[in-house]
């Protein structure tokens, strides 16, 4: 059974604040909810950076979310 907006969120957020990495990729999401499509965990990971409970974080080639405050700020090295 897949989870509900809300839910997917949530795992979203957990998984998003306690990964050893602080940025993942959309991809990293998938496993929070298996029967979602893709799309439907990009959209929630987007309602979370929308929200301010997550934010994007660019490498320069790529672009990853992370957990608000857990992203590393490359100008502050």
């Amino acid at each position: 059974m897949a989870l509900s907006r809300d839910e997917l969120k949530a795992a979203i957020l957990e998984k998003a604040t306690n990964a050893p990495k602080p940025q993942l990729y959309v991809k990293d999401f998938y496993a929070c909810d298996p029967e979602a499509k893709p799309r439907e965990v990009k959209n929630a990971a987007n309602d979370l950076v929308k929200e301010g409970k997550m934010t994007f974080w660019s490498s320069g080639s790529t672009t990853m979310y992370a957990a608000k405050g857990r992203a590393k700020d490359e100008e502050n090295r």
